[in-house]
């Protein structure tokens, strides 16, 4: 089961369960049933956005899944994202509010910078279409995210889809280090150099969005699929355990009620 696997303990002494469930692309009226299925599998992960317009509903199972009380939110890991346009400072506090809002949370495990590309400001209802490119400086957006650990918000924040060079530049002026950057990773993308100068750095752990790989290039490999034979396992199954072993923590998603087990054990 997923809560039997290993956690990876952070930068900023909170450790952050290495299977997690992701929440991309899941559809409304699905995505709320999968995360109840998910934490009902064992999964004590869970990786949200504002920008992928399903908080609301996620927000509503949690509520019902903690009112419960078979799960106590304290064991559950929540992570969220702050979207491009909302990287001024004055807009930084208030979408981390509207997350909580909408997730129905008191506080997040941990907050991400999104995309080092920040937007200009259209409102906190992300369904309103941002304008262009905003020339916000990445050391402005930090500090307001490290004004949110210091309000008592989040518990940890961190990075997502940033670079070596990046990264180098906000150690020079972070009060607070990143706990975390999440971008892709899989067996057939590695970013070995990346998770390597990360940890070596800034002692940041490597979280992994897209496991699973993509087609040919992930569950369709002829490789993977010798190995789940040769195991009894799912194609699945193998490459989460790479991630792990990999030393990051892995976060696939599916709305298909079996997989979503299956990929827990």
């Amino acid at each position: 089961m997923a809560s039997s696997l290993p956690s990876f303990t952070l930068n900023s002494g909170h450790t952050i369960p290495s299977l997690g469930f992701g929440t991309w692309k899941a559809d409304p009226g699905v995505v709320g049933k999968s995360v109840k299925i998910a934490l009902e599998s064992g999964y004590r992960h869970i990786d949200c956005a504002a920008i992928y317009g399903n908080e609301k509903e996620i927000g509503a199972t949690f509520k019902e899944v903690f009112a419960e009380g078979k799960i106590k939110r304290e064991e559950v890991f929540i992570t969220s994202k702050l979207w491009n346009s909302c990287h001024r400072k004055e807009h930084v506090r208030g979408a981390c509010e509207q997350t909580l809002k909408d997730l129905e949370l008191e506080y997040l495990d941990l907050y991400l910078i999104h995309w080092p590309f920040p937007l200009q400001f259209a409102g906190y209802d992300l369904k309103q279409r941002s304008g262009g490119p905003d020339m916000v400086p990445l050391q402005e957006t930090w500090q307001a995210m490290e004004a949110l650990v210091d309000a008592g918000l989040v518990k940890s924040i961190g990075i997502s889809n940033f670079n070596v060079q990046l990264i180098r530049d906000l150690l020079t002026y972070a009060r607070i280090k990143p706990a975390v950057n999440q971008v892709e990773i899989h067996p057939f993308m590695r970013q070995a150099r990346l998770v390597e100068h990360t940890k070596a750095i800034g002692d940041m752990h490597t979280s992994a969005y897209s496991p699973l790989g993509n087609g040919k290039l992930g569950l369709q490999d002829e490789t993977v699929l010798k190995i789940a034979k040769k195991h009894n396992r799912t194609a699945a199954n193998v490459m989460i355990k790479w991630g792990i072993q990999y030393g990051v923590s892995v976060l696939p998603k599916s709305v298909t009620p079996e997989r979503i087990a299956e990929n827990a054990n």
